[in-house]
């Protein structure tokens, strides 16, 4: 992974599982699905963290499913946004999947 996308990847999970990125200690905002987005961060066995991310991408997507009739929640949907984007990240660098992105 390229340094300024690590840093950036850093910068979004920090925002995604801390109230306020200073603080010494995180505290996981949204645990329905943080829990499982911080432990596929986290992993660096590549066949366990394939596993982390599918488990942080059903959690999160059952999330999202949950929340479709409010209109509220959006400090959620920006972190669950945020979290998708690290995951793919993660994906693309760590796992080898291609980049979609990519014209």
């Amino acid at each position: 992974m390229k340094e300024d996308e690590r840093k950036s990847l850093d910068i979004r999970y920090k925002k995604a599982i801390m109230a306020d990125p200073n603080s010494s200690s995180p505290e996981i905002l949204y645990p329905e699905w943080q829990r499982e987005y911080r432990a596929a961060l986290l992993e660096l066995n590549p066949k366990k963290m394939q596993e982390r991310v599918t488990a942080a991408e059903t959690v999160i997507f059952k999330r999202l499913q949950a929340m479709s009739r409010s209109a509220d929640d959006h400090a959620e949907r920006q972190a669950i946004e945020d979290a998708l984007t690290g995951l793919r990240i993660l994906k693309r660098e760590n796992l080898g999947f291609p980049d979609w992105q990519k014209e």
